[in-house]
């Protein structure tokens, strides 16, 4: 994705337009029976820890386990992502579902959540100026350099609570993909070049294992001003297919304990309904 800031979040609420368009009047497998049948899905190419062309991703993963569910061929349409749109429209036939669908997105339906996560608070382990900070209000911060990915919703809460003074940014308008930003970030705080820093959880845990040093993950999941911090993360699906939508539920819920499995290899802080922390090791590095 080179030449490009990737943020999951963004894209997937911008183009959720686009989608309801794609997607509709196409009719998924009806019934009971869907062995043998393609499963249509629409993920990036080159965005892990998500997805990738290799099928590396935890995205990946959890297509496999519903593929492997319903006796279904898994089939992708690839989409690499931009900021504020997608670089290619796909055709209406090729998606049955959208993957890493924020809930609530409000344009097309979405499944159950088959996880919670939040942007979070990265700093070096046992920095005891930072210890026990689990708020961006928190007066602590008020003088240190933090790290940010310019238009997430956590620089709006940072603007609110005066820590814009001395933020960095680390997506240069755009120059960076979202890898090399979580990268340089994770690199930056690891070498105290900066205090700390913001990124989506999931970037945030899978980067933030390969650091030079230990470093804390501390979910934003306790913000009272401001855009949410916390999301529910699904799978789009096209309006008007209750029987395609409930199967997918169905799995999501009796498949759980292995979806977080997978979920936790990558190092993804999850988080329950009420945003607290579910027992993860990107939590307890």
């Amino acid at each position: 994705m080179g030449g490009r800031l990737r943020c999951s979040l963004i894209w997937l609420t911008i183009v959720a337009g686009c989608f309801a368009v794609l997607f509709a009047g196409l009719g998924a497998a009806a019934g009971d029976d869907y062995a043998g049948r393609k499963l249509r899905v629409c993920a990036d190419p080159a965005n892990l820890p998500f997805s990738n062309e290799k099928k590396e991703g935890f995205e990946n993963k959890l297509v496999d386990l519903i593929a492997a569910k319903l006796g279904m061929t898994v089939v992708y349409t690839w989409l690499p992502e931009v900021v504020g749109h997608v670089a290619r429209l796909p055709d209406a036939r090729e998606c049955d579902i959208l993957m890493g669908y924020a809930q609530g997105a409000g344009a097309i339906e979405d499944t159950n959540p088959y996880y919670r996560t939040s942007y979070v608070l990265i700093y070096r382990k046992g920095d005891e100026r930072l210890a026990g900070v689990e708020s961006l209000s928190d007066q602590r911060l008020k003088d240190k350099t933090i790290g940010i990915v310019a238009r997430t919703p956590p620089v709006s809460i940072m603007a609110v609570n005066g820590l814009m003074a001395n933020a960095k940014s680390f997506d240069n308008q755009g120059a960076q993909d979202s890898a090399t930003a979580a990268e340089d970030m994770i690199a930056a705080i690891a070498s105290g070049d900066i205090d700390a820093g913001i990124l989506w959880g999931p970037l945030g845990g899978y980067y933030a294992r390969s650091a030079a040093v230990p470093l804390a993950l501390v979910p934003l999941a306790k913000e009272k001003t401001g855009p949410a911090t916390v999301y529910g993360i699904t799978m789009g699906v096209r309006p008007n297919e209750p029987e395609w939508k409930h199967r997918l539920n169905k799995i999501i819920a009796e498949n759980q304990a292995e979806i977080y499995a997978m979920l936790r290899a990558y190092d993804v802080p999850l988080l329950d309904e009420d945003g607290n922390p579910i027992e993860s090791p990107a939590l307890e590095r």
